[in-house]
């Protein structure tokens, strides 16, 4: 059965208590739709500190050609997302406002997905460190000035045109992995290299290291590769016991549809009806009977309930409800930030 607890950041169902309890606010309708008004939406409407840089990647991506959008543009998005911009080919950058989450830890940048979230970097400084790199690397030639001109002085701190050409580092995955940071497509890739080699051996021991819970906290991504390497090496009890390991994780961390997951995990329908359960009134009088904390117990619902919105990608028709759990946690400024639509 699939693990029970508050899914309030992420990896093992496991609850982070809420250092402060915000007074509930009515929110204020504004639009909100410059670099100057995200930094403002991130401090007002999703009570967090912005990022350092934001305003730095932000003008990257505009100079990358992406159209900035509003953050309260979440129509239609999982709404623990933060819109930053959409490509060419209809694609948004977003940040992720996890509920809450281990102090300290920044905001990460995500793909925003109909299931979910693709985690893009585990900080704003990465991504556009990333952005930096491969702009110099693969249009060195095309004249890229805008893009660093656009960081203006973050681009002294992350990365100088020609930084890669010094290195003495050829390949552009192996710069990144050593100089910038892990990124999950990158060490897809490398595992994906690999078996083309022939070299199992080393496939395998990148999908092990890919699930070290240091690299992506929250993310349930890393198990679900991991399991389909496993799969793909014969080893199908493991790659079960992965799937199944994926899925205690928030259903719209796997980066891919939930029924992929979960036939490798050998379940059918049996932990959507376990979740919806849970989610009955029936289901709530029944933990509460069992003496469980009425808060846990409204965290517990928020979480399953991002997790079924996952399933079918159906997140404006749980938003209210999601909301509701989260006031009933006492959790109102997260609350708040849930229900926030421009």
């Amino acid at each position: 059965m699939k693990a029970v607890g508050g899914v309030v950041f992420g990896g093992p169902r496991t609850v982070v208590s809420p250092v402060v309890i915000f007074r509930h606010r009515r929110p204020t309708i504004r639009c909100y739709s410059s670099s100057t008004d995200h930094v403002s939406f991130i401090k007002d409407v999703a009570a967090m500190d912005p990022p350092q840089h934001l305003s730095n990647l932000l003008k990257v991506l505009q100079a990358r050609g992406e159209s900035l959008i509003s953050p309260g543009a979440k129509q239609g998005l999982i709404p623990l997302a933060i819109p930053l911009s959409r490509s060419s080919s209809g694609s948004v950058t977003a940040l992720l406002r996890w509920p809450t989450a281990p102090a300290g830890m920044e905001m990460p940048v995500v793909e925003v997905r109909k299931y979910g979230v693709w985690l893009l970097a585990k900080s704003v400084d990465q991504y556009a460190h990333r952005i930096l790199v491969e702009e110099d690397v693969n249009h060195s030639s095309a004249g890229n000035d805008d893009i660093f001109t656009a960081s203006a002085d973050a681009a002294q701190i992350w990365y100088k045109k020609g930084d890669f050409a010094s290195s003495g580092i050829s390949n552009l995955d192996v710069y990144l992995l050593k100089k910038v940071g892990l990124f999950p497509d990158i060490l897809e890739r490398k595992i994906i290299q690999h078996f083309k080699k022939g070299d199992q051996v080393s496939a395998l021991v990148t999908g092990e290291f890919y699930t070290k819970k240091e690299h992506f906290p929250g993310f349930g991504r890393p198990f679900v590769f991991n399991a389909e390497v496993l799969l793909k090496v014969g080893r199908n009890v493991e790659a079960k016991d992965a799937a199944r390991g994926a899925l205690k994780s928030p259903w719209w961390t796997l980066g891919c549809e939930y029924q992929e997951v979960a036939a490798i995990a050998q379940w059918e329908d049996e932990q959507i009806e376990f979740i919806k359960e849970k989610v009955s009134e029936e289901g709530k009088e029944e933990d509460l009977k069992k003496g469980k904390d009425p808060t846990q117990i409204a965290l517990d619902e928020a979480a399953f309930l991002l997790d079924l919105a996952s399933v079918e990608g159906t997140w404006d028709e749980s938003v209210e409800r999601i909301a509701d759990c989260y006031k009933r946690a006492g959790l109102e400024e997260i609350a708040k930030f849930i229900s926030y639509r421009d």
